[in-house]
């Protein structure tokens, strides 16, 4: 593809329009003018014709896959060269989705003769997560005498995969996940003396009865004591609701007393899930357990067994960085079922979800039976804005805050309800802000392993 250069305009306004008035006003001198028009066409179509093999010999490398952070600039190095035996000046952009910017947005740069690689970098950047392709990336040069601009486009084979952003987690529980058994610099006592079986003695003075192993007891003729010790590896199960209340702006669930930064107002709820979940993973990868994930809607969307490791943790990524809520509503049914049939060890579910809806909450509350039977389950979600107790705020200046208030103070009351029946089935229910969500999961992790409840 060609089209006009600077110069053919120049050109054109500096001699074609002149040639052509004094065309127009001696008619004796109009078949010397046209033929000097004439060949000034013939210039360029001749430029035009010795460009047309302007980009042949020239190759484009670049790496098939670019990891980013989300709001956290990366780096893409793209690779050229030309077998042509002169320099080449270039004009390059790349073809980007409206999801990612690139600085600069275009570079020009000179490619040296004798098959040498120029190196090309751009600082690209995404604020939305999620799996990008570029397939082309677009190059101008000037023509050999500079009348036409030639473009091509050349093919890519690269993709882009956005992952969401945990360093400001990272920062604010680096006290809780990057020390193995601490809280802080306090070391953390194990409360119990074990559940897991280790082996067998003879019995000592002061063991309980209940530790006496009455087999071995009769096979040896002496009391034999069980001794235990602590679970040093559990798995942790993260469900996550991507359903249509998960959809919502996070900001909607914004605490009054919160003095962190602000997220922006696009994030969603489900968002702030997936960043908890994969800090939660962080935790439990230093404390030594085995986690897992599951994403759901009115189907089971994703699920990835409980493992440990580097490449684990990849794995988690790669199955949360694409899923986005869909406009449907939980089927609470399908997950317990899932969950029965697959998961036959004893676990912690924690789920991540939204029951503000007295039918999903009566939903979930059914299946409960299914899961608590085997699994220790927690249930987090975000607190809803103004449920609170009544005069509890001062923040009440004319009649419809009175009114709002209210309507927060039951809001605040069923939630207390939904809690009380929770808790008799074994459950609990921990209403967070969205910025407390991960500190709060992971100090809720910490203690269930410190008091053993698995």
């Amino acid at each position: 593809m060609i089209v006009p250069a600077p110069r053919m305009l120049k050109w054109v306004a500096g001699f074609g329009l002149p040639l052509s008035l004094l065309a127009a006003i001696t008619p004796e001198y109009t078949a010397f003018f046209g033929g000097s028009i004439l060949s000034l066409v013939i210039l360029f179509l001749f430029d035009a014709m010795r460009s047309s093999d302007a980009w042949e010999g020239l190759e484009v490398q670049c790496p098939p896959l670019l990891r980013l952070s989300k709001d956290k600039a990366g780096q893409l190095e793209i690779k050229l060269r030309h077998s042509s035996p002169k320099t080449k000046p270039v004009r390059m952009a790349l073809c980007l989705p409206l999801e990612i910017q690139a600085e600069p947005e275009e570079q020009s740069l000179c490619i040296p003769p004798e098959q040498a690689w120029t190196v090309v970098q751009y600082s690209l950047c995404s604020h939305r997560r999620g799996r990008y392709f570029i397939s082309w990336i677009g190059l101008e040069t000037s023509s050999l005498w500079g009348f036409w601009r030639v473009r091509c486009r050349l093919a890519l084979q690269l993709e882009i995969r956005v992952y969401p952003n945990l360093s400001r987690e990272r920062s604010t529980l680096a006290s809780l996940i990057l020390r193995r058994g601490m809280v802080g610099v306090h070391a953390v006592r194990q409360v119990g003396k074990g559940r897991e079986f280790e082996l067998l003695r003879e019995y000592l003075p002061g063991d309980s009865y209940e530790d006496i192993h009455w087999k071995a007891t009769a096979r040896r003729a002496r009391p034999i004591t069980k001794v235990y010790q602590l679970e040093k590896t559990q798995e942790i199960y993260v469900l996550l609701d991507a359903s249509r209340l998960s959809g919502r702006p996070s900001a909607r669930f914004q605490g009054v007393n919160t003095n962190t930064q602000q997220t922006s107002l696009d994030e969603t709820a489900f968002e702030r899930f997936i960043t908890s979940a994969l800090v939660l993973g962080l935790a439990a990868e230093k404390q030594g357990d085995h986690f897992g994930l599951l994403s759901f809607s009115d189907k089971i969307e994703r699920f990835v067994r409980a493992r440990n490791g580097r490449h684990h943790y990849q794995t988690c990524r790669d199955a949360l960085y694409t899923l986005i809520p869909r406009e449907v509503s939980p089927d609470f049914d399908e997950v317990a079922s899932f969950l029965r049939l697959r998961l036959r060890r004893r676990a912690l579910l924690i789920f991540l979800t939204n029951l503000e809806d007295p039918l999903l909450a009566e939903s979930f509350n059914r299946n409960l039976n299914v899961l608590c039977r085997q699994h220790l389950v927690l249930v987090a979600m975000l607190r809803p804005p103004l449920a609170a107790p009544l005069f509890t705020s001062h923040s009440v200046q004319k009649l419809d805050d009175l009114y709002q208030h209210l309507a927060g103070h039951l809001q605040w009351w069923k939630l207390k309800e939904l809690d009380r029946t929770l808790a008799r089935r074994g459950v609990q229910l921990v209403l967070l802000n969205q910025e407390e969500l991960s500190a709060g999961l992971v100090s809720q992790y910490l203690s269930i392993k410190r008091r053993q409840l698995l």
